[in-house]
């Protein structure tokens, strides 16, 4: 123990967010903006339409039948079918979805999707890209690592944020006053009173949002081997594992083909004792087999939501209501991942969960700083040190660049080729070359200068990524905004409101650096002679350091002769 507890608990709060502040500040910024990940896809989407108003249940059968149609057309022996019928947040567009079955040697497919018009049912094509689902995705997995190395990282990351958090409440003596106590423009003292501010204000939101993915990321990446230490490496009954905590026996394949019934009129069936005749979601499981399933579920808080199961084939009903759980562990787990996700939120609340994201990432931003600015304080010559420059720039290649290397991302999506191969990778290595480009950047430009540049050039990103919008397509600001389409024209005006921000605090650094350097430099020696002539010895300017000394060798000698 380092001295007392509270300062054991100073010392280990200190070092558990350092280690890993700059991965903890990728997986915030990332994932929270996977709050609007629909929204980010639909401006990263602008040839495909999008519906987020109500339709009509026979407009929602409808649809259900041109999915069945082309899901046949597309895979037929598929393993699983999932069809969005109805527009929702989640699900603006007409979907649908499959999974082939496992190849001989047990590979399991990949999933793959398409979009189709409403209308014809054709499937729609689009530019190439990620959206925001990708960014969603780097969220916990990261990129460029192979295999589960995201996971694993990801997961130690956040045990060390949660550590962090129990820590910070312990080592803070008065937390509830910190939460009233900003002193602006005090140098170190201004940077932690910012990361207390920031911490104890969201305190709620970052104990949820880190035990929550604790969980996540625990119950699903590392748990699955007592899973299988208990089912073995059956794909089958592992795959049935949900019907059996459900309390039913899992349908499994009868390997004999089947005729699926219409999708439309079972899901008018499973509807007809719903208040609310609305259908998420479509699921067949195994849809060209005898033992066919079809699962018709309704928008719903979490997994508590309407379901309907029947046999594909027969039609006969297999089980109706939600997900039904096991314990009461089993629920706080999956309401825990429900709460961390936030996809049951309204628009009010996600702007919560975004503006809570915010504010964690700039708690983690701060206690960056404000570790430099401490040491830099306790020991000046600590600045000079190895590790000391590499945090610095860290820091300016992490706060600064990630957000830049993000509207280079937005920018690369509107400015590549559309029919460009590869251009979904090409979107995300454009994000990470100019994210290199700032570490680089960082590390060969003083560190104020650095900050102040980043910013201008953040702001220019930011600021100029409407007018790019607007010159590559034709939902641009003017136009988003006349039509009502609020989530499109909400992308262009966040965009000019980080600009101006990053504008406006890179010229408050600029003033105060001009304010720093007239301060330190003296009246230039010459107005000041031109004042009073020099008329006795005491008004010569005083000799450098190596003259002085040899007035004072010369002086010695004489002395000695």
């Amino acid at each position: 123990m380092i001295g007392g507890f509270r300062q054991s608990m100073t010392w280990l709060h200190t070092w558990s967010g350092l280690v890993m502040c700059w991965v903890l500040y990728f997986m915030f910024v990332t994932g929270t903006l996977g709050y609007f990940d629909t929204e980010i896809d639909l401006w990263m989407t602008p040839e495909l339409p999008y519906q987020l108003d109500e339709q009509p249940f026979e407009q929602t059968l409808a649809n259900i039948t041109m999915a069945q149609q082309r899901l046949m057309e597309l895979a037929p022996d598929a393993q699983r079918w999932f069809i969005s019928p109805e527009p929702w947040r989640e699900s603006p567009r007409l979907k649908v979805g499959w999974v082939p079955l496992p190849a001989e040697d047990g590979t399991r497919g990949t999933f793959s999707e398409a979009i189709l018009d409403p209308t014809t049912g054709q499937v729609l094509t689009a530019r190439e890209t990620g959206g925001g689902q990708l960014l969603y995705r780097m969220h916990y997995l990261l990129h460029y690592l192979p295999g589960r190395s995201g996971y694993w990282i990801a997961t130690i990351a956040t045990m060390l944020m949660f550590i962090g958090l129990v820590t910070g409440i312990v080592a803070h003596k008065k937390i509830f006053a910190d939460f009233f106590t900003f002193r602006w423009g005090r140098g170190q003292r201004s940077w932690l009173d910012a990361h207390n501010l920031l911490s104890v204000a969201t305190l709620p939101f970052q104990l949820m949002i880190t035990y929550s993915g604790l969980l996540f990321t625990l119950g699903l990446f590392w748990m699955p081997f007592v899973v299988l230490g208990g089912y073995g490496f059956d794909v089958q009954r592992v795959a049935g594992l949900q019907a059996e905590l459900a309390g039913r026996e899992p349908i499994l394949r009868a390997d004999e083909p089947g005729r699926l019934l219409p999708l439309a009129e079972l899901a008018r069936q499973g509807t007809q004792d719903w208040s609310d005749k609305t259908v998420s979601l479509v699921f067949v499981e195994n849809p060209g087999d005898a033992n066919a399933t079809v699962s018709i579920q309704a928008p719903g808080v979490g997994r508590d939501r309407p379901t309907v199961q029947y046999m594909g084939v027969s039609g006969e009903l297999v089980s109706e209501g939600g997900l039904e759980l096991p314990n009461a562990s089993a629920r706080f787990a999956l309401a825990s991942i429900d709460l961390h996700e936030g996809i049951f939120a309204g628009a009010f609340l996600r702007w919560l969960y975004f503006l809570a994201g915010v504010m964690g990432t700039g708690m983690i931003a701060t206690g960056a700083i404000y570790w430099v600015e401490a040491r830099r304080k306790k020991d000046p010559d600590a600045q000079y040190s190895r590790g000391h420059r590499f945090v610095r720039n860290m820091n300016v290649g992490t706060i600064v660049g990630l957000l830049i290397a993000i509207g280079a991302y937005f920018w690369s999506n509107r400015l590549l080729s559309v029919d460009m191969p590869g251009r979904e990778q090409w979107e995300v290595h454009s994000m990470f070359l100019v994210w290199l480009g700032c570490f680089v950047h960082a590390s060969l430009r003083p560190y104020a200068r650095a900050w102040i540049e980043q910013l201008y050039v953040l702001a220019a990103v930011f600021l100029m990524l409407p007018l790019v919008n607007a010159l590559t397509t034709e939902l641009h600001l003017l136009n988003t905004l006349a039509s009502g389409s609020w989530v499109l024209a909400g992308f262009d005006l966040v965009a000019l409101l980080v600009g101006m921000i990053a504008l406006t605090v890179a010229r408050h650094l600029g003033q105060r650096e001009l304010r720093q350097k007239s301060a330190a430099i003296p009246e230039p020696l010459a107005e000041k002679r031109a004042e009073a002539p020099l008329e006795h010895s005491s008004d010569l300017p005083p000799l450098p350091n190596a003259q002085v000394s040899q007035v004072r060798v010369s002086q010695v000698q004489v002395s000695q002769a």
